[in-house]
């Protein structure tokens, strides 16, 4: 092959590369109010490759991670949570609050932890919710500090407003 003629399907290879990776999509997210903080890169780059099924997308925001297209997606650097009424449950380690359980989305966020971390889960996904936030708490106990309040068991109520003794 003539070397004008190789140089032509070199370029064409290196063209039709170059067009491949434009394919890949990059996720925009906005970043936490607290995304600068240290132990925010410590978790980011603990996050796991894929949770689930699910592998991980790139995103434009310091200290975020996506999986799926994306039905999770992560933030480090939220609001620390006060103590709430919120449902609160551990899982994987880390306590959560369960917050804004809506039709189309799950929301949590670490309570006890400072920075805090949001999660959100797009409903309607065929995903085992459980095995992601354990695989996500992994990362998130092995980048932050240990938690400084834990959740806490709620005392049942009667109906008739008193507490059950």
């Amino acid at each position: 092959m003539p070397s004008s003629r190789r140089l032509l399907v070199v370029a064409g290879m290196l063209i039709a590369a170059a067009g491949l990776a434009g394919c890949s999509t990059t996720i925009h997210l906005e970043p936490a109010a607290d995304a600068n903080n240290p132990a925010c890169a410590e978790v980011s780059v603990l996050l796991p490759d894929a949770v689930g099924d699910l592998d991980r997308v790139w995103t434009d925001a310091q200290a975020t991670g996506a999986w799926g297209e994306p039905t999770v997606v992560l933030r480090c650097g939220v609001d620390v949570p006060a103590p709430s009424t919120e449902v609160c449950t551990t899982i994987g380690g880390v306590d959560w609050l369960v917050l804004d359980q809506e039709e189309d989305r799950q929301r949590l966020v670490t309570y006890g932890r400072d920075p805090a971390v949001e999660v959100v889960i797009r409903r309607g996904e065929e995903i085992d919710f459980r095995t992601v936030v354990e695989k996500l708490s992994t990362s998130i106990q092995s980048g932050l500090e240990p938690a400084t309040a834990r959740c806490t068991d709620r005392v049942p109520t009667t109906d008739d407003g008193g507490t059950e003794g």
